[in-house]
């Protein structure tokens, strides 16, 4: 499929709920897009746009990039130690930032040490990853620091502790930021969502060797997340997509979403073929194809990092698809493509249903 840009514009004026959906109308209109054809409009999680879907009839999907940045935000908040470390980071990536002299004798050093003469990132408060950016920034030029300061000034510094402090956290930051960049990417789609938290839920809930110093942060974010995102996996746009890849299919949804979600999916499909239609036959294939995600080989020297990836290979284990029975032939083409094995998930679903269109009919055109 193609993508493009239909319509960009300036908004001014207050962003109320309704300036905001009569400029949706007026859009519409310039397009001659009928609303019904609208399939979803993804927003931040300002009252003012849900109010604005809501009375333009439309279907709402909140930015996950936007609700992941505010239960960022909250986990941060919630331990002093990392609000502090924070602080004294702003603080010193400022410094060079405002002093080309200061900078200078950085590069001097970065020069002598054969580092790469980068600045520091600053950060930004509406985005949280360019905090974890900084962070980051200042750690890999830790030695670099220490060289500075033993000859010049700063408005602050790191103890020893904080400097491990800023280790843990960045670890625990990792796979929010891994998921921010999945999440903002061309190729994301709605059949991420429930998949990704359900990942990210398990692996915060995994005791780590990094958690030292930032156990209260990393409940905060658990919770946040949780609360944030509580409705996901109860949002049949959601659920649909979800089962519909197939990278995901019903491995990452409870035993009753997995039903109610069968029972929406065969609801659509009968809609447009009746019950009996066809003569029942499902093509099965084998072969590389269905296999699963073959794990990338460490040596036993390596350390081993619980990771994001992990997750999403412990929830497929778990799950086996259990015993369907219909009688249809759209509800055999559900069966049938439930009943393999999900696609690696650097796979391109769209290619997967584009390949496999002759064998699975219906479900192709729904997924599309």
């Amino acid at each position: 499929y193609k993508r493009c840009v239909l319509h960009s514009q300036e908004f001014t004026g207050s962003h109320t709920a309704v300036a905001i959906s009569e400029a949706f109308a007026n859009m519409f209109d310039t397009w001659r897009i009928d609303r019904s054809k609208v399939h979803a409009v993804v927003s931040d999680n300002a009252r003012n746009m849900a109010k604005a879907m809501e009375d333009s009839d439309l279907k709402g999907i909140r930015c996950m990039a936007h609700t992941i940045q505010l239960a960022v935000n909250e986990g941060l908040l919630s331990q002093r130690s990392i609000a502090d470390v924070i602080a004294i980071g702003r603080k010193i990536v400022g410094h060079f930032k405002h002093s080309p002299l200061a900078y200078a004798r950085l590069q001097s050093i970065q020069e002598q040490f054969g580092t790469p003469q980068k600045r520091f990132q600053q950060d930004v408060s509406t985005r949280w990853n360019s905090t974890y950016y900084m962070l980051e920034s200042l750690f890999a030029q830790k030695r670099v620091l220490a060289t500075y300061i033993a000859d010049h000034d700063l408005p602050a510094t790191f103890t020893a502790y904080q400097w491990v402090l800023i280790e843990n956290v960045l670890s625990l930051l990792a796979p929010f930021e891994q998921i921010t960049k999945e999440i903002s990417s061309s190729d994301a789609s709605v059949a991420d969502v429930i998949p990704l938290l359900a990942a990210l839920k398990r692996l915060l809930n995994k005791e780590a060797e990094t958690d030292h110093g930032v156990k209260t942060t990393k409940s905060a974010l658990l919770e946040a997340v949780s609360t944030r995102f509580s409705q996901a996996d109860s949002e049949p746009l959601y659920c649909i997509a979800t089962v519909l890849d197939p990278r995901y299919k019903d491995h990452y949804l409870d035993v009753g979403k997995k039903l109610r979600t069968r029972e929406m999916i065969q609801a659509e499909l009968d809609l447009g073929k009746p019950l009996g239609d066809g003569d029942g036959q499902v093509m099965h294939s084998a072969g590389d194809e269905n296999s699963a995600e073959s794990k990338r080989p460490r040596t036993t020297d390596e350390p081993r990092t619980v990771t994001l990836s992990d997750m999403f290979d412990q929830i497929l284990q778990e799950n086996n698809p259990f015993a369907r029975q219909r009688t249809s032939s759209t509800a055999q083409q559900l069966d049938g493509y439930l009943s393999e094995v999900p696609i690696p998930r650097s796979n391109n679903p769209l290619e997967f249903w584009r390949t496999n269109q002759g064998r699975f009919p219906d479900l192709a055109q729904m997924a599309r």
